[in-house]
């Protein structure tokens, strides 16, 4: 059996694990019904900042990118996601598990960071139906930004 505070727990950890800090901006892209509430709640309360929507004006520290099979073009997402990206900061690609609705290939992540310019680092479950894939500027890009 899980509990509440087991599950909240999970979701604090998945967020740390973002690298997110206090008073970070994060916006998300491609919010709809099926996102984790529960780590979206956790990155508000570490960050202590609302996430912000695809909109928004402000210079971001991360973008969380909730992407799905389906969803359209995943480079031209990225690209989107990067415009508002300060050049310290990462894309969290959250794309749903294998077992899932709407899985995407690792490998077609992969394809679509480079494409637009961006080097895939890491990769994690990202709570139970997730997985959270970090992208980032290459170190040549950042340095003459």
């Amino acid at each position: 059996m899980i509990f509440v505070s087991d599950v909240a727990e999970q979701a604090a950890a998945t967020a740390a694990r973002l690298g997110l800090t206090a008073d970070s901006v994060v916006a998300e892209f491609g919010y709809d019904d099926d996102v984790d509430f529960d780590l979206r709640d956790a990155i508000e309360e570490l960050t202590n900042n609302e996430l912000l929507d695809e909109d928004t004006d402000e210079v971001l520290d991360a973008v969380l990118l909730w992407w799905r099979d389906g969803d359209g073009d995943l480079t031209d997402a990225l690209v989107d996601a990067v415009t508002p990206l300060a050049s310290t900061g990462s894309v969290w690609v959250l794309t749903p598990k294998t077992s899932h609705s709407g899985f995407v290939e690792p490998s077609d992540v992969t394809e679509a960071a480079q494409i637009a310019g961006l080097s895939s680092t890491s990769s994690f479950a990202a709570g139970p139906g997730w997985t959270a894939t970090r992208l980032v500027r290459p170190k040549s890009e950042k340095s003459r930004r």
